[in-house]
């Protein structure tokens, strides 16, 4: 019975050492720990740093967009202008026309 005793006990013995991580086992996985988090900082830095170049790329659009609206509003009214006075030069022209009609029929 001491003999079965014994055995029993060396048998729970090994399987509680055998069941327990090594310090060698511990610091392995609190290094890959430290690696996973050191990858994950870098990876939310990268984001940070895509979504800053973003924003840039974003900013200068919108301007760019606003330029160009104002060139177009700019053409615009420049062709406004040009249609105007060539109205203006036409009715002169019609005027110095009609002047010159009269003047002959003297």
């Amino acid at each position: 019975m001491k003999s079965l005793l014994v055995i029993s006990m060396m048998l729970v013995s090994a399987l509680a050492m055998g069941g327990c991580a090594s310090t060698r086992e511990l610091e392995k996985v609190q290094s890959q720990q430290m690696m996973t988090d050191a990858k994950a900082d870098q990876a939310a830095k990268d984001a940070q740093a895509a979504k800053a170049a973003s924003d840039a790329a974003a900013l200068k659009a919108n301007e760019a967009a606003a330029r160009a609206e104002n060139a177009v509003k700019m053409a615009e009214e420049r062709a406004k202008i040009a249609d105007e006075k060539a109205l203006v030069a036409d009715e002169k022209a019609k005027k110095a026309d009609d002047m010159f009609r009269k003047s002959m029929k003297k």
